[in-house]
């Protein structure tokens, strides 16, 4: 997992877990305790959020997760580095730290409406074409990069490399931080995460790190 703190008015620790990653996902509760965030927020839709808390927190038993080709190829390229879970056992740790603590866990992401309207704005049928194209091939041959770390980063760059792929995401992210900021004030300290892929650009978004990242 990647991890740093960046000062903007108050402190956030942004945190970087490998989407899906088991090890990574096990990194969050001990992150989160030597941060002490007074408030957590989460980079997912409040939707997504809910159903997190709802089946998967608070439920007796876990529902299936049912996949798509394309997610089921992602995870088959990240097994290779470890144990791979769905959902994200990131968010799921970050749900149960606040839980056991009573401090709250927010949503960041545009909500669903919010969401497709950006996705409307920003990819043209053109690119929406090639977006599936790039995801039929990845598909097909997934990346084999050294890392989970290199892993998550090529799987996002031949996902969404497209232009309006990029304005997407950069729009998204500056959704992500504006709330960040919202969430953060009249609290000193607020810990944020986000899927690795994220990181760099959440960052820069939220003021710039106070010193430098720390990796795995």
């Amino acid at each position: 997992m990647i991890a740093s703190t960046v000062s903007a008015g108050g402190t956030f620790l942004l945190l970087g877990p490998v989407r899906g990653l088991a090890s990574d996902a096990l990194a969050i509760a001990p992150a989160l305790d030597g941060f002490a965030p007074e408030a957590i927020g989460a980079g997912v839709a409040a939707e997504e959020l809910h159903g997190l808390v709802e089946y998967f927190v608070d439920a007796p038993a876990e529902p299936v997760v049912p996949l798509t080709p394309v997610e089921l190829s992602e995870v088959r390229g990240l097994c290779r580095f470890g144990e791979v879970r769905v959902p994200n056992p990131a968010f799921l740790e970050a749900l149960a730290w606040g839980g056991a603590r009573g401090v709250a866990v927010s949503s960041l992401d545009p909500n669903e409406e919010e969401s497709a309207d950006l996705f409307t704005e920003h990819i043209g049928y053109v690119e929406l074409v090639r977006r599936t194209v790039r995801e039929h091939r990845l598909g097909r041959s997934p990346p084999k990069p050294s890392s989970a770390d290199a892993f998550a980063l090529s799987w996002d760059r031949s996902v969404a490399g497209g232009r309006g792929s990029r304005r997407l995401a950069a729009a998204r992210d500056d959704h992500l931080a504006t709330q960040a900021h919202r969430l953060a004030q009249g609290r000193r300290r607020v810990a944020v995460v986000v899927d690795r892929e994220r990181f760099a650009s959440v960052r820069d978004r939220l003021g710039g790190a106070s010193g430098p990242a720390a990796t795995r």
